[in-house]
């Protein structure tokens, strides 16, 4: 009887240990692959289109210029990521997996991570 007691008791430590390590994981990943793709879309943000806003005064992004600027970026830290450029804005979203470490022993193998950033171009800051 005691020892069907520490089983059970023992599972469900073992289950609570991997979900606060584990959680700790992937909140900690979720907020670098945010931070990520905050810097990767303030990056491509800041390819103007010089010429077109010294001639009306009207911020718009080079496209190629701010795509590359943001592609460099997540090159820079590793990552992979879908990156679109606006009118005025930048787009970037990164997807990782993220692996478990207590949790592959109730078969939970990897999280995805999925994060979304834009950024738009400002004057005078």
């Amino acid at each position: 009887m005691a020892t069907a007691f520490v089983v059970v008791l023992m599972t469900a430590l073992l289950a609570f240990a991997g979900l606060v390590l584990d959680g700790g994981l992937l909140l900690a990943a979720k907020v670098d692959t945010v931070t990520h793709a905050q810097g990767a879309a303030r990056a491509g943000a800041q390819a103007i289109d010089e010429i077109r806003w010294r001639a009306d005064g009207v911020i718009r992004l080079d496209p190629a210029r701010a795509r590359a600027s943001a592609a460099a970026y997540l090159r820079a830290a590793g990552l992979d990521g879908q990156v679109s450029v606006g009118a005025a804005t930048v787009r970037v979203t990164i997807r990782r997996t993220h692996p478990t470490q207590i949790l592959q022993l109730a078969g939970l193998r990897s999280w995805e991570i999925t994060e979304t950033a834009t950024a738009t171009p400002v004057a005078g800051i």
